[in-house]
């Protein structure tokens, strides 16, 4: 059951969506706390409540709107109705920042940021918003109704496009909304092995596949993302057979307009220390034979291994799907 708590902040019972989900969720345990950054008793929990504390959900009020220019798949990264994820993926970048306590936030003040949205790209030429780099939106709506309403509101108001990544299928709500394709859906893929073992809680890559097409021919601009690659003993046979899978199974509607992002895995101190207790048994990730440092309490992998997975995943995708590597990291 999800979720088995709720921490809120009082306030947050003031905004219509506060409201929604309090009656929504009247059934589960509601906790007030002061801020949704500095829950103390859920820091105080050791390394292996992690899974517990991913059943837990945070409401609050977003403070902070300041969008940060991008230069890959968006211009701004903009802090939106959600941070953190009910997921356990064993990798996840959010963890380097929130560390254990990487749980799903909503934000209940969805006007406001709609609101300056809007204002931010009326005032400009046709840019790219990412509205989804802190979270997963696709999961967020399950519970709030958030992305529905978003696509629809900046279809109807808004001047160039809002983009996010997802793990997860479910876009049935998202289907028949009127989204004036204004809406770019990026999936994150990873092959099926590798979504089993460490990205906990997502949903498996058929069903990926699946909801990408099921975009596409709703109209939705699409993209896909190799994300994260992870350079596994046998990794070269993992992602070739994904390619083909992707090649064999993507729709022509998906083909004709895709384009992909490749992210190599970064890993952390943090991770390390998380899995090792939450995850016992769980894939080690770290490699000194590998990696190097990268940034205080960060690896990545060598730069010649690094050189040598970008030219076999380019020379791949450019063998069964042909379309346009925007870039690589």
């Amino acid at each position: 059951m999800y979720p088995e708590k709720i921490y809120y902040e009082p306030a947050a019972l003031e905004y219509a969506l506060g409201q929604i989900l309090a009656a929504k969720y009247a059934h589960v345990p509601w906790i007030e706390i002061e801020n949704h950054n500095k829950i103390d008793e859920l820091r105080a929990n050791p390394n292996r409540a992690f899974p517990l504390l991913k059943k837990y959900l945070i409401i609050g009020i977003r403070k902070t709107h300041k969008y940060v220019p991008n230069h890959k798949v968006s211009d701004y990264l903009v802090p939106y109705t959600s941070s953190g994820c009910s997921a356990m993926c064993l990798y996840c970048y959010l963890v380097c920042h929130y560390n254990k306590c990487s749980y799903l936030r909503l934000f209940v003040n969805r006007e406001e940021m709609l609101n300056k949205l809007l204002k931010t790209a009326a005032a400009s030429r046709e840019l790219t918003f990412e509205i989804g780099s802190n979270s997963d939106l696709v999961l967020e709506n399950t519970i709030t109704g958030n992305l529905a309403w978003t696509i629809e509101k900046f279809a109807a108001g808004g001047r160039g496009f809002i983009t996010f990544p997802t793990k997860f299928a479910q876009v049935a709500p998202l289907l028949g909304l009127e989204h004036k394709g204004r809406t770019i859906m990026r999936m994150s893929v990873n092959p099926q092995s590798i979504i089993h073992k460490l990205e906990i809680g997502t949903a498996p890559l058929k069903d990926r596949i699946q909801a990408l097409n099921q975009m596409a021919s709703a109209g939705y601009k699409v993209g896909l993302l190799i994300a994260p690659v992870v350079l596994i003993e046998d990794w070269k046979i993992q992602y070739s057979r994904l390619i083909e899978q992707l090649a064999q199974e993507l729709s022509e509607a998906v083909k004709k307009q895709l384009f992909i992002e490749i992210i190599f895995m970064t890993y952390s101190f943090v991770h390390r220390a998380i899995n090792r207790e939450a995850f016992p048994g769980s894939m080690e990730l770290f490699s000194q034979e590998l990696m190097t440092g990268r940034g205080r309490g960060k690896y990545c992998y060598r730069l010649p291994l690094r050189q040598q997975g970008e030219e076999f995943l380019r020379t791949e995708i450019a063998k069964n799907l042909d379309v346009p590597i925007l870039y690589v990291v």
